[in-house]
C-alpha cells in the first residue's frame, strides 16, 4: 500500500524519460511510480491536486541559514537613506542593552543608500559605552565604533571604522562564538522560510570559520536540530577552507591538510551531510571588493583578493588532494582567473574526473573564461536575484562593455557548463521563482535589461534549481527529478512556470512543500 498518491496533477518530473505525469505514488519517503504504475494502487492518503503543478523540490545550492536567521532577529537600518535615521536606530538598539561593554549587532547596512560609509565617530555618539557592530548586507564588510577598534591589533586596516574582508573577519573573531542553541533557533527559522518558497534542500556556504562562520563548533547546531527532529529541510554543510589543519597522515595518502579525523565531502546522511570545502578568493560587488582585472567604472579601484594568490592556490590544491569537492568563491573576473588556475593545477597534480568542483557566484566572467569552465568541468553556481534587485547598480559600476558578462546564463549553457541556481540568502531575496523569472527575462526591478543575450528558457532555469542543483551537491542519485526511487521532495505550485507569461513567474503561489513526502507547508 502506498503512503500517499497525488492525483489529478500536472507533474513536471524533470526526467526526460517521463517528463510529464498526472499521478505520483509515495512510499516511505520515496517516489515509487508515476501514472499507470500507481494509479490503481491503494494508498493511505489520496490527494486530489485539482490540476495544480508539481515540480521536484527546489534546491538552493548556496545559502547562509544561520546568518539569515540571526539577521531576522537583529535591529536593521534598512531602508534608511539618511545618516541621522541610521543613528536613531543604533541609539535605540544600544539603549536596550543592559550594560556598557555589551555587543550591539545592527543589520541592513548598505553604504549605497547613504552615498558614503558611516564612521566610527558617528557611531560613538550613540553607542552609550556599548560595542557596536554594523554588518554590511553583502557579508563582506562592517562598520564598528571606537570601542571595537580599541580591541583590534594595530595592524588591522580600517577606514574610519569601516573594515572589509579579512579585516572584518578580525572583528568577527572578537564577537564569536554564538551558542549552539542560539544558532539552532536561527537555522530553523531560516529553514522554514526556505520551505515556504518551495525549497526542500540547500547547501550552507561556509561554517566554522572564514567570513561568515559563527562558532568553531558550528556543525553541532545543525546536529542539534537533526537530533531533535527540528531540521526543516535537507542541509549540506560547506566547511570553511580555513578550518583545514596540517595533519600527519600517511605519506601514501597524500593529504597535506584536513579536518580532524579526515572528514571530507560526503560524510553524513540524507538530511545532514558535509558538502564542499568553501574557499574565498575575493569579496563582493556590493562592497566594491570583488577582484576585477580592470577598475570599477569611474574609479582606479579593482577590488581585492582575500589573501596572497599563492596561499589561496595552495589551499585549493590541498583541499583537492584531501578529497574534497571545492566551492571556490570568485565574484570578479580576476578572482575567477585565480580559481580556475588553482583548480587546473590541482587536477594536474591528482586527476579526479568526478570532483565536481564549483565556482560560487561567478559574478563577472569574461568570454575567454567560459571555455576554461567547460574544460575543467567546473559548475557555475550563480545568484540571479542579485541582478534582479541590485542589477542597476552593478551594471553601472561594471560599465556597458562588462555588464553583459554578469551572472551569465546562456553563455555557460552554450559552452556545456553546468548552470546552478542559488540565492546567497540573506544577501538578497531567496525565492527560486523570482530568480527563475530573472534568468528568463534578464530584467531588474526597474525594468532595465541586463545582458539580455544571457537569457535562458524556463525549462533551463527550472533545471538550474532542480537537476543541476542536485548534481552540484552530489545528490543526483536521490534528488533533482521526480523519478521512481528518488526522494519524495516536491513543491506544489498554483500555476505552471512554463505556461504563464515570464513576468508572472515570480508571483506563482507556492501551495505546498513536501520533504520525504511529508508536508512542510499545508495543502
Amino acid at each position: 500500500m502506498l503512503c500517499t498518491r497525488l492525483t489529478n496533477a500536472h507533474i513536471l518530473t524533470m526526467d526526460p524519460d517521463h517528463p510529464v505525469a498526472h499521478d505520483l505514488g509515495i512510499w516511505r519517503g520515496r517516489v515509487v511510480g508515476l501514472d499507470e504504475a500507481v494509479t490503481g494502487l491503494p494508498a493511505r492518503e489520496v490527494v486530489d491536486l485539482q490540476g495544480a503543478t508539481v515540480l521536484p523540490g527546489f534546491i538552493d545550492s548556496h545559502v547562509h541559514l544561520a546568518w539569515a536567521g540571526l539577521k531576522a532577529a537583529t535591529p536593521s537600518i534598512a531602508p534608511c537613506a539618511r545618516v541621522e535615521d541610521v543613528l536613531a536606530v543604533v541609539a535605540e538598539a544600544t539603549a536596550r542593552k543592559a550594560a556598557p561593554g555589551d555587543w550591539v549587532d545592527i543589520a541592513g547596512y548598505d553604504q549605497r543608500a547613504l552615498g558614503r560609509h558611516l564612521t566610527a565617530a558617528e557611531l560613538d555618539r550613540v553607542s552609550h559605552g556599548r560595542k557596536v557592530f554594523v554588518m554590511h548586507d553583502s557579508g563582506h564588510a562592517c562598520v564598528v565604533n571606537s570601542a571595537v577598534l580599541a580591541l583590534l591589533p594595530a595592524d588591522v586596516p580600517h577606514q574610519d571604522g569601516f573594515l572589509a574582508e579579512s579585516a572584518m573577519t578580525a572583528v568577527r573573531r572578537l564577537r564569536l562564538p554564538y551558542s549552539q542553541e542560539e544558532l539552532a533557533d536561527a537555522i530553523e527559522h531560516a529553514g522554514r522560510a526556505c520551505l515556504a518558497e518551495g525549497i526542500t534542500a540547500c547547501a550552507e556556504a561556509g561554517i566554522g570559520g572564514g567570513l561568515l562562520g559563527h562558532s568553531p563548533v558550528e556543525l553541532g547546531a545543525y546536529q542539534l536540530l537533526r537530533d531533535r527532529g527540528r531540521l526543516p529541510l535537507r542541509i549540506q554543510l560547506m566547511a570553511a577552507g580555513d578550518t583545514l589543519r596540517p595533519v600527519g597522515a600517511h605519506a601514501d595518502d597524500g593529504i597535506p591538510r584536513s579536518l580532524d579525523l579526515g572528514l571530507r565531502t560526503g560524510f553524513g546522511d540524507d538530511w545532514l551531510s558535509l558538502g564542499a570545502l568553501k574557499i574565498y578568493t575575493d569579496g563582493g560587488m556590493m562592497a566594491r571588493t570583488a577582484a576585477l582585472t580592470a577598475p570599477y567604472e569611474g574609479t582606479t579601484h579593482t577590488g581585492q583578493l582575500q589573501d596572497d594568490p599563492e596561499r589561496l592556490t595552495e589551499l585549493v590544491v590541498d583541499g583537492h588532494l584531501a578529497g574534497w569537492q571545492l566551492a571556490v568563491h570568485a565574484i570578479g573576473d580576476r578572482a575567477a582567473d585565480l580559481a580556475l588556475d588553482a583548480l587546473e593545477r590541482a587536477q594536474t597534480l591528482l586527476p579526479r574526473p568526478d570532483a565536481r568542483h564549483r565556482v560560487e557566484h561567478a559574478g563577472l566572467i569574461r568570454p575567454d573564461q567560459l571555455p576554461r569552465f567547460a574544460r575543467l568541468g567546473v559548475s557555475a553556481v550563480v545568484q540571479p536575484n542579485f541582478l534582479r534587485y541590485f542589477g542597476d547598480d552593478y551594471a553601472d559600476v561594471m560599465g556597458e562593455a562588462r555588464a553583459p558578462w554578469m551572472y551569465r546564463g546562456r553563455g555557460f549553457l552554450d559552452h556545456g557548463v553546468t548552470l546552478v541556481g542559488s540565492s546567497d540568502r540573506p544577501v538578497t531575496d531567496g525565492s527560486p521563482l523570482r530568480a527563475i523569472q530573472f534568468m528568463v527575462e534578464r530584467t531588474s526591478l526597474s525594468g532595465r535589461r541586463i545582458g539580455p543575450d544571457e537569457g535562458v528558457t524556463v525549462d533551463e532555469a527550472l533545471r538550474a534549481y532542480t537537476v543541476a542543483g542536485a548534481y552540484a551537491c552530489r545528490w543526483d542519485d536521490s534528488a533533482g527529478s521526480l523519478t521512481p526511487g528518488k526522494r519524495a521532495d516536491l513543491v506544489v505550485l498554483g500555476d505552471d512556470p512554463r505556461r504563464v507569461d515570464p513576468s508572472r513567474i515570480g508571483d506563482i503561489e507556492v501551495v505546498a512543500t513536501l520533504v520525504d513526502g511529508r508536508e512542510g507547508k499545508r495543502l
